[in-house]
């Protein structure tokens, strides 16, 4: 048992925001929380996977990112990009024409950030891999990233209620990862089909699987699309423990998408 006063000396780093490029989330306290975890869902498509790579570029802290739904090629251009903040065209134009050399000083900068791109990692993987991480650098990544949360390999899933509740099982062990490792652990996530073109909001119950009991913070990720290069994310908080949230999916905050170097942008007005 603990006092309050212990319990404010034993809370460690559990709590402390991460550095965000979000301002627009910030203002709402929508923060990524170490000791947390939270689940990003969105349509396949509209911007999930480079919303949680800007978090993890966004400051050189520790950070490891299970990529099972993209593999080494695609993140590095899309990390090397949102770091040097170079066309991506011309990003994999160097890896594939083997003249990377002229990034290698900007990505090694960056020695915290790593990735495992097994398509189906399972729990007790995840659980080496973080030990390792710890092994080597004398500490536990701040931020932990699931991409995706449907592809960590809990076993057999058969009808819907069994899948359902492996997905529920594989948010209370990434939950305890968050608290025992104090890192935020970001997983991401499907949505519904009415939900999978991205264009409309999403709310909480919008989650495929309906799993937004564990996690401290959800958020839903629609889109709107001007034309052939000009893109808007809109995130909207739909469960939020620490601030404002609308479960309707309603209240967003927006981001333009640069697609040269695939950062995202706060836009100063909010819907």
């Amino acid at each position: 048992m603990y006092s309050l006063a212990q319990s404010a000396r034993m809370k460690g780093a559990a709590g402390e925001p991460l550095p965000t490029p979000f301002k627009g989330l910030a203002r709402l306290d929508a923060d990524f929380r170490r000791g947390e975890f939270s689940i990003v869902a969105a349509g396949a498509g509209t911007g999930k996977s480079l919303f949680a790579m800007n978090l993890a570029t966004h400051g050189n802290f520790p950070v490891m990112y299970f990529s099972a739904d993209s593999n080494a090629a695609t993140q590095l251009s899309r990390a090397a990009a949102l770091i040097t903040g170079d066309p991506i065209k011309a990003v994999k134009q160097a890896l594939l024409s083997d003249d990377f050399d002229a990034y290698n000083g900007a990505l090694e900068e960056r020695w915290w950030m790593r990735f495992n791109y097994n398509s189906r990692p399972s729990p007790a993987e995840m659980e080496m891999h973080l030990l390792c991480y710890h092994a080597v650098y004398g500490t536990f990544p701040h931020l932990v990233i699931v991409d995706n949360i449907s592809n960590v390999d809990s076993g057999d899933a058969g009808d819907a209620g069994q899948y359902s509740f492996s997905l529920e099982s594989i948010c209370e062990f990434l939950s305890e990862m968050a608290r025992e490792t104090n890192a935020h652990v970001l997983a991401l996530h499907h949505v519904v089909g009415e939900y999978a073109d991205g264009l409309t909001p999403v709310p909480q119950s919008g989650l495929k699987g309906k799993i937004s009991r564990v996690p401290s913070l959800v958020l839903t990720i629609h889109k709107e699309i001007d034309g052939m290069d000009s893109r808007t994310l809109y995130v909207s908080p739909v469960k939020n423990r620490e601030g404002f949230e609308d479960s309707s999916g309603g209240t967003s905050a927006p981001y333009d998408l640069d697609p040269r170097t695939m950062r995202l942008k706060d836009v100063e007005h909010a819907t």
